[in-house]
């Protein structure tokens, strides 16, 4: 099947394909109901040396890092996407969904924390609260460890919480698959009525009339059906029996034949084959409604009533 039937298919049950559209459109509106946008906003923090570990620098920390930097905000990190955590951000009235990582590709100890929820004002605001709460549990951690404050890992934001972005990516791959699903119902509703017709108009209908005749042994068919298309085959000719006359001499009925008499022939013509299932007369009888007389009919025979003298 080229594209051409699919589009003649499609025309000819036009009325399967349009509920069929109708229902790829309700689904992909029940999809952008179903599935709200998504707003995310996101901030970058980087943990910094200590101030002692940073006199050799004149108290600048940036000139000032170590390898365990990067190891302190990775477990930072995995603390704060803890169920712990989620609790306390949670009472703090923070919504939606927390998530902090490393940022990709960073040469020190920076870190990604982001907020993700359908509410733009309140992803924002969440984004600020999770920072903070990053910040105090860096130094809870330190506290418990009961490091010197002078000795104290610091954190600093590098890029505060922005603005939240419309995340649309997961909204529209829903919608194209409602609408490919409902074009895929639609087409093979259309395919299956138009199969169905077409069996329907290709079934062999019931025998009405008299069956065929069937073949004899010898390749033929039965005798009756072989007469009835011999007699069909056969001229129709139109034949009389003779009636007798009261005189004996001139027939009343004539034999209507197609062919010219022999006796109306000439001698070049030749005798003309008989029939193989009649005998046809040797001349031709005047109909009874012109009766012929003796002479006409025997030659030179004298009428009736005259004698030879």
């Amino acid at each position: 099947m080229d594209l051409a039937e699919i589009f003649r298919v499609m025309r000819r049950r036009w009325y399967v394909l349009l509920p069929g559209l109708l229902l790829t459109a309700g689904l992909i509106a029940g999809a952008t109901v179903l599935v709200p946008v998504k707003y995310q906003s996101q901030s970058t923090v980087v943990l910094l040396n200590s101030q002692k570990a940073t006199q050799a620098y004149d108290g600048n920390p940036f000139l000032s890092t170590q390898t365990s930097l990067t190891g302190m905000a990775d477990s930072l990190a995995r603390n704060l996407d803890s169920d712990d955590s989620l609790r306390d951000l949670k009472s703090l009235g923070a919504k939606g969904t927390f998530a902090a990582k490393l940022a990709d590709n960073a040469q020190g100890p920076l870190m990604w924390l982001t907020v993700t929820g359908t509410d733009k004002a309140s992803v924002l605001a969440s984004d600020k609260i999770l920072t903070s709460y990053a910040r105090e549990r860096l130094d809870q951690f330190q506290k418990q460890q009961s490091v010197a404050p002078r000795a104290m890992i610091r954190m600093t934001t590098i890029v505060p919480p922005q603005n939240p972005v419309a995340q649309t990516k997961t909204r529209i791959e829903y919608m194209v698959m409602a609408g490919a699903l409902g074009l895929v119902i639609t087409l093979v509703a259309a395919f299956y009525v138009e199969a169905r017709k077409r069996s329907s108009s290709q079934a062999p209908e019931p025998a009405t009339g008299p069956s065929e005749p069937q073949a004899g042994p010898n390749g033929a068919r039965s005798t009756e059906a072989g007469s009835t298309e011999a007699r069909s085959a056969e001229p129709e000719e139109e034949t009389a029996a003779p009636a007798s006359s009261t005189g004996g001499a001139v027939m009343e009925e004539t034999l209507a034949i197609r062919r010219t008499p022999s006796w109306s022939q000439s001698a070049v013509d030749g005798p003309i084959a008989a029939e193989p299932h009649a005998q046809r007369p040797a001349m031709a009888v005047a109909s009874a409604a012109e009766p012929l007389d003796e002479e006409s009919t025997h030659g030179h025979r004298p009428r009736t009533g005259q004698r030879d003298r």
